[in-house]
């Protein structure tokens, strides 16, 4: 597996993690330490995609209108490996 496979693993078990627990909130929300594991992976999601997005371009085409989604080969080129 590649680093680049690892962090979107990574960062796919922070967005898990992070609904499921504001998914579980939507019933109990006055646990509190629910909510701070919440925050945490909240925060950690972030941070990962900050990283992958430093790494290796734009995640998502949302954005601040970054212009390396048309830099590069595209993936019918052989860019995605």
């Amino acid at each position: 597996m590649s680093e680049r496979e690892k962090l979107l693993r990574e960062i796919s078990a922070a967005q898990f993690a992070a609904w499921e627990l504001n998914l579980y909130l939507d019933t109990h929300f006055p646990d509190a330490r629910a909510g701070a594991l919440k925050n945490g992976y909240e925060k950690k999601y972030n941070a990962l995609v900050a990283q992958y997005e430093e790494k290796y371009g734009p995640l998502t085409a949302f954005g601040d209108g970054d212009e390396r989604w048309t830099a590069g080969p595209w993936p019918w080129e052989g860019g995605i490996r």
